[in-house]
């Protein structure tokens, strides 16, 4: 697939999914998007580059993700595929944990993760290589804990840790440069988060998206993925004074600190 990031608001991305040969017909193209907050720059894209819009998928219910929904409805009737979640009105078909579905007549097949913690109904996308995850899973962090807990969060983010190394991770903001601050603080003897700072910067300077991330770079670097190593396990526990004995008292602690870092 060819992926697009649309930006939206400060700091938000919509993924807009396309297949890679496109159809030599002058007929608009179709395409796919991923929690669409904002109808405006996706219909702007879409008229752009001749493109129609196909299904929209929808990870959780917060307004940045959904709130485009219906207007992008109005302009073009298609399906709305997300959690069974009473909060979003607009989801047409509902998806769960291990079921898979099909984009563009078949020729791509979806599996959805159920990764609660962040919001309660939260989802992902994973057709392979590619994760689309919301705000469950960030580059170098993780979503705020609004619904969930420490350790069903923590699962949630082990399930998605679990895919191929080379997963190429599409979330849902560019928090990077931040995460990456506050895992610095975290291991600040950790010379992937060192390389990883230098990289994002000049991504950013170049007005470059820092995303998506590869899952093994988030494997290096990621503090809540490597809540049960010792180094992120004696920060933490520095951090409280006093011993933790459970990776999931680890992950509490290190949202919490990053919460208010």
């Amino acid at each position: 697939m060819r992926i697009t990031p649309i930006p939206a608001f400060n700091d938000n991305y919509i993924w807009l999914l396309q297949e890679e040969a496109p159809s030599a017909s002058s007929a608009a193209q179709p395409c796919v998007v991923v929690d669409p907050g904002d109808a405006k720059p996706v219909l702007a894209y879409l008229q752009q580059h001749n493109l129609r819009l196909d299904a929209i998928l929808i990870t959780h219910h917060h307004w940045d993700h959904t709130g485009g929904v219906q207007e992008l409805l109005q302009h073009y009737p298609c399906p709305v595929i997300g959690p069974a979640s009473e909060n979003i009105a607009s989801i047409s078909h509902t998806v769960r944990d291990g079921e898979q579905f099909t984009l563009f007549a078949g020729r791509v097949i979806v599996s959805v993760l159920e990764c609660p913690g962040h919001t309660l109904d939260h989802i992902a996308f994973y057709s392979a290589p590619h994760l689309f995850c919301g705000d469950t899973l960030f580059a170098a962090g993780c979503g705020r804990m609004f619904e969930g807990e420490p350790k069903q969060f923590l699962r949630s983010l082990n399930k998605l840790a679990a895919l191929p190394a080379d997963t190429k991770v599409f979330c849902g903001h560019e928090y990077t440069q931040a995460n990456l601050a506050f895992a610095h603080a975290v291991e600040p003897d950790n010379l992937a988060i060192a390389e990883r700072i230098k990289q994002v910067a000049a991504q950013r300077l170049q007005h470059q998206p820092s995303l998506p991330c590869e899952l093994a770079e988030e494997h290096a670097t990621n503090p809540f993925l490597r809540a049960h190593l010792p180094s992120v396990k004696h920060a933490a526990e520095a951090k409280l004074g006093k011993p933790l004995t459970q990776p999931s008292d680890v992950f509490a602690v290190l949202r919490e600190w990053k919460n208010n870092f």
